[in-house]
């Protein structure tokens, strides 16, 4: 019916490819997600500033004063 090497060949590579690609993102997604879940090394948008990086973006838009900033910064240590 068919000869030995039908259905073989690059079809077999494609075949080959895919399946590497396919895994591929799948361990990625599974990555991805367990890193969103313990909440990895980046910072996100809705993440709290530090007070101290709150108190110098105040000073720097006239919110406060000199006196106001060394204030807070001696409190914070």
């Amino acid at each position: 019916m068919w000869g030995p090497h039908e259905g073989m060949g690059w079809w077999m590579v494609f075949g080959g490819l895919w399946m590497v690609a396919f895994w591929g993102v799948v361990v990625g997604l599974v990555v991805w997600a367990v890193t969103r879940m313990a909440g990895g090394p980046t910072r996100e948008v809705g993440d709290r500033e530090m007070p101290i990086d709150a108190a110098k973006r105040r000073l720097a838009s006239g919110e406060i004063n000199k006196e106001e900033f060394e204030a807070i910064r001696d409190v914070l240590g």
